[in-house]
């Protein structure tokens, strides 16, 4: 590692403040691509100088693989949590996007083996059964950041159940992560729903005036925000949905604390108006504070602007919550 350091600390990129993302020079007669924007990706920014290193790694070492150049560049770029390690898998998504973005061209990613995954989905099961046993014991599995197989499993199993039953399908969220699989064990072991929450949204406007952020208040606090990205319930029974939301809340602030070392003060959801209802959050003592511009996060040019229009709702997992997400009470 102290040999990577020291090559690229001599390494020379000529940057200028032209608003291009990518130009070329020539040194001693050979064209080069230098990067000129900089990128905010989970609560960061990276300069046009960053990325450009960022790039240069990936180059140099073509024997790494992804996981592996994510690592490397959290080190070189002093990319932490709060509890002191390494942010590989937002790098290694950061890494993603700079490829879709042409900047890098990563090696291939490599094969997990078998897809073969035992499961038992509450599809055939008998109603009144699950309903009764629903009512005397529910568990959860928390799957996201552990070790061994069944964990392994398990991941894979909420992939392919978000990919089978989402209608936008599974994709990969950014930044944290933590993953519920939400199953009964009688009459027999069988899942009856999914949740994930992840990293909030940067910058909601309803979210943000409810609490009284600006830029830099926002910045300071915005880790204490967790966001609810996806919740299915695949058993049809009464009030299981915001059951399994009130249990899930119990469990998410120790199990968010122990995975990534910050405290959960609040969460938050977005709700797609023209498709849901969003009753279940209600139901859980979600609180309604209004709604998105519709845009989504990747709309820089304010092209979509009332395309996507999203209801906002809040759930403090903390008294005070939003006090002391606004600066005032510690």
């Amino acid at each position: 590692m102290q040999i990577l350091r020291d090559w690229l600390g001599n390494v020379h990129i000529s940057l200028n403040n032209m608003p291009f993302f990518r130009y070329r020079t020539m040194t001693k007669g050979v064209w080069h691509d230098t990067i000129r924007e900089q990128q905010r990706f989970c609560d960061r920014e990276f300069t046009a100088q960053d990325v450009s290193m960022i790039r240069e790694v990936v180059q140099t070492c073509k024997g790494l693989s992804r996981l592996e150049l994510a690592h490397t560049v959290c080190e070189l770029l002093d990319w932490k949590r709060p509890s002191g390690g390494l942010k590989a898998r937002e790098c290694r998504d950061l890494l993603e996007r700079l490829e879709g973005q042409g900047v890098l061209r990563l090696p291939e990613k490599k094969s997990n083996g078998s897809k073969a995954i035992a499961k038992c989905i509450s599809h055939s099961a008998n109603r009144a059964h699950l309903e009764r046993t629903f009512r005397q014991r529910r568990g959860f599995f928390a799957i996201a950041g552990g070790a061994g197989s069944s964990n392994k499993l398990q991941r894979q199993l909420f992939r392919e159940l978000v990919s089978r039953y989402r209608y936008l399908g599974y994709t990969m969220p950014y930044g944290a992560r933590l993953q519920y699989l939400v199953y009964v064990d009688r009459p027999r072991h069988e899942v009856v729903g999914y949740v994930q929450f992840s990293s909030p949204a940067w910058r909601i406007k309803v979210r943000d005036q409810w609490i009284g952020w600006d830029d830099a208040s926002r910045k300071l606090r915005l880790q204490h925000v967790v966001n609810n990205s996806r919740f299915l319930v695949l058993a049809r029974l009464d009030n299981l949905a915001s059951k399994i939301l009130s249990d899930v809340m119990r469990h998410l602030r120790g199990d968010w604390l122990g995975q990534y070392g910050v405290e959960p003060w609040l969460v938050e959801t977005m709700v797609e108006r023209q498709r849901f209802h969003g009753g279940c959050y209600r139901a859980a003592n979600f609180q309604e504070i209004g709604q998105t511009s519709g845009r989504g996060r990747m709309d820089r040019t304010h092209q979509r602007h009332g395309a996507d229009v999203k209801t906002v709702l809040l759930y403090p997992l903390i008294k005070h919550a939003k006090r002391k997400l606004a600066g005032g009470e510690r």
